[in-house]
């Protein structure tokens, strides 16, 4: 690429660019995007920068004496603030002990999603919680007042109590608004082995349907995602396939690369297609089919995999089969 084409990504690209000099804490260079998105002239944009710049330079001195010990934890430093009103991401490096570049990048589009999150994250607990209550009053009745229950059905009880108590414990750890919030980002570390999170899958779901199969392919040994939020999915997907195809139907579970380097999962079945013209609706929040008629469900699941499944950056769908049945597809970018 000529210099001239690095000119023309500065000078039009949506990122704000900028130089520092590190001995004098002057700026020495923002990209023209800065005046176009916030109104500034020319002749403005080092001055108004420069007061904005102020924070970059309180912990300058420490990230510089760690630099000449070659201590790199401190190389390139990422923060939140906000510019003119409008909330950004600051990115900043030492390239060496007299230059700091980086980039600002507006992130109110981010910010709003995470609000969005947390708002889904509220009622996503409140429709879980308040059912489970009741279910959980119930069974400690039971358990309470049933003297007379035999052995096997007094096991059912605790049996029943102890799935109550794991799933209001999922609501308080996985579903609370800043947990919902959080999945996906990148500076969280946790991560997935793909062949190991569909065995745990299929292995929960055989106690419904003994035939579920897993197919191993070409996945990465290790993806970073939410483990939680991925076995979430999974489990979703394969309750639908469970109650919309027949006993004794085969389900298959795939993992493999993708195009655009990523990872897919697939949950595939044999089970009845789905109407042409529910697919484009399927995902939607409480939106429950013609097959769903007589089936028990609140018409919440497939949204909110698809919900935790976007916030990693990546896409759910559905499409039918040519022979029979049809296939959900998780695809998830590779973080590295």
């Amino acid at each position: 690429m000529e210099k001239a084409d690095y000119q023309l990504l500065l000078e039009h690209g949506t990122d704000i660019h900028w130089m520092l000099d590190c001995v004098t804490g002057q700026l020495l260079y923002v990209s023209p995007v800065a005046a176009r998105r916030f109104g500034w002239s020319p002749e403005q944009v080092l001055e108004r920068a420069q007061a904005i710049a102020a924070p970059l330079l309180h912990d300058l001195p420490e990230r510089l004496a760690r630099f000449r010990q070659g201590d790199g934890t401190r190389h390139t430093v990422l923060r939140e603030a906000e510019l003119e009103g409008i909330a950004v991401e600051i990115e900043s490096t030492l390239v060496d002990e007299r230059r700091l570049v980086g980039v600002a990048r507006d992130i109110s589009a981010r910010r709003a999603f995470e609000h969005q999150q947390k708002q889904f994250a509220s009622m996503l607990s409140h429709e879980f919680r308040s059912p489970l209550a009741t279910i959980d009053g119930a069974i400690q009745r039971l358990v309470m007042t049933d003297k007379g229950a035999d052995e096997g059905t007094t096991k059912r009880y605790h049996k029943i109590q102890a799935a109550v108590d794991r799933l209001l414990g999922m609501v308080d750890e996985y579903l609370s608004p800043e947990r919902l919030a959080a999945i996906g980002r990148r500076q969280r570390e946790n991560g997935i082995e793909p062949a190991a999170l569909l065995e745990a899958a299929a292995a929960h779901a055989r106690v419904r349907r003994p035939g579920i199969v897993v197919h191993g392919g070409d996945a990465p040994a290790w993806v970073r995602a939410d483990p939680e939020g991925m076995r979430m999915c999974l489990d979703v997907l394969l309750d639908n396939a469970i109650k919309y195809t027949p006993p004794g139907s085969p389900i298959e579970l795939w993992a493999g690369k993708a195009d655009g380097g990523g990872i897919e999962f697939t949950v595939a079945d044999r089970g009845p297609p789905i109407p042409e013209g529910e697919i484009g609706r399927l995902f939607d929040k409480g939106y429950r089919g013609i097959a769903a008629v007589g089936i028990a469900g609140s018409g919440i699941g497939l949204y909110m995999a698809k919900a935790v499944i976007e916030v990693h950056g990546g896409t759910l769908s559905v499409q039918n089969l040519p022979e029979s049945g049809k296939k959900f597809r998780i695809w998830l970018p590779v973080a590295v």
